[in-house]
């Protein structure tokens, strides 16, 4: 959708992080949670499906390499919140033919986890969706994700060990890596010309070899020499995503990613926060490339004014402690999130991703209550005008930078 509307810029972006039965640890409690069916296809489908029913751009799929934990460095011990998930790609390549048009953004760990097995997976989303793959990417500097697969060692750091010079230099490290990491993946990609494939039966040729290239990559921490064994995606690159908190990793937003979500929690805020992330954006060169700034949000939505806090603080009493985050907790009406919303998008920010307090409450909420009520401010499309996640973000088809006609060249296989 193009245009704009008088008091804000243009129809904004609207996706759901997506996590077990929601991001309150109680959640899972609520009525119409269906905590006996998180471990089942049928039910991501269903909320999948809710969202694409309102019209959402994408979802993300939470994901990690240990179990959840109320501890931001450990495990805990804790038995009353939902521990175990299934894999988010896995998940994702399931649900990608029942749906139509909203993107599927599973998370994936960078660190301890190898850039030509996660391309070659989120390639073949990106065909068994028809072009609306996309990816989350996150670090790990947990000790003991380490330990679970004894190919390096991260030192264990507690609370108080989080703002020193030596968890200052990790994290740099481990952003570092993942910033080499997104550009293998982005490699591979390319490492087929979108036509190399010939098919032709006549002619007994399936592939031109001369349009498959090594990409050769040599940098700290990987060594890939390529190509891909999987055709480039129907996207030629999927979209690249990433949750990025103030320092280092604004510089992986800004070099390496499609979308960057912040967490802001007041106008303010966000407008500094997209300042910061487009200065990053032209140190790394990228000033004239398309980059998407989305705000994040926990929700928690009820017509009624006043319900929806009551309802946080009745999941609060049974998780034994308030619930915060990283991102701003709303609680509010439709009219009030949309309020909010139209006055951060003011500030810069061009969508927004919205976790869910309780998915089988506040998913609804926000597709039957949040998106009605900004499609009658002009603010939301009101029916899909992409097949393809990066048409719905308005992102182009990026060429491929080992065809012919690009400047960049490189050895053939």
């Amino acid at each position: 959708m193009t245009g704009s509307h008088e008091g804000h810029p243009s129809p904004l972006h609207l996706a759901v992080a997506l996590d077990g039965a929601g991001w309150h640890p109680a959640a899972w409690r609520e009525p119409g949670a269906r905590p006996r069916d998180l471990l089942t296809a049928g039910y991501w489908t269903d909320v999948v499906t809710e969202a694409e029913r309102g019209l959402l751009d994408f979802v993300t799929l939470e994901d990690g390499l240990s179990l959840q934990s109320s501890h931001r460095t450990q495990p805990d011990e804790r038995t009353d919140q939902v521990r175990g998930r299934l894999d988010a790609v896995l998940i994702a390549a399931r649900v990608a033919p029942l749906t139509r048009h909203i993107g599927l953004v599973p998370t994936v760990v960078a660190t301890h986890t190898e850039p030509f097995h996660l391309s070659k997976a989120i390639a073949t989303l990106d065909y068994v969706s028809t072009g609306r793959a996309g990816l989350r990417i996150r670090v790990s500097r947990r000790s003991h994700e380490a330990r679970h697969f004894g190919r390096r060692t991260i030192p264990r750091l507690g609370l108080d060990d989080l703002d020193t010079p030596a968890a200052h230099e990790l994290t740099a490290e481990l952003f570092a890596e993942a910033a080499d990491y997104v550009e293998v993946v982005r490699r591979l990609w390319d490492s087929w010309e979108d036509d190399a494939e010939i098919r032709d039966v006549a002619t007994g040729r399936f592939v031109d070899r001369d349009k498959l290239h090594y990409i050769d990559f040599e940098g700290q921490h990987f060594n890939v020499k390529g190509p891909s064994i999987t055709p480039r995606p129907p996207q030629g690159q999927p979209v690249v995503s990433a949750l990025a908190h103030p320092g280092v990793p604004f510089q992986l937003v800004g070099r390496s990613t499609d979308i960057g979500y912040v967490t802001p929690h007041d106008t303010g805020q966000a407008r500094a926060l997209v300042t910061d992330i487009r200065a990053a954006q032209a140190t790394a060169g990228r000033a004239e490339e398309p980059l998407h700034i989305f705000g994040d949000l926990v929700v928690f939505l009820d017509d009624a004014p006043g319900a929806a806090a009551s309802r946080k603080e009745r999941l609060d009493t049974l998780a034994g402690r308030p619930y915060t985050s990283d991102a701003k907790v709303f609680t509010g009406t439709p009219g009030q999130l949309a309020d909010l919303l139209l006055e951060w998008q003011r500030a810069g920010l061009s969508g927004f991703r919205l976790r869910p307090g309780a998915i089988g409450h506040d998913l609804e909420a926000i597709t039957r209550g949040l998106v009605p009520e900004l499609q009658r401010r002009g603010a939301f499309r009101t029916a899909y005008e992409s097949g393809t996640l990066r048409g719905l973000l308005g992102l182009p088809r990026p060429a491929n930078r080992y065809a012919p006609s690009e400047p960049e060249g490189s050895p053939r296989p």
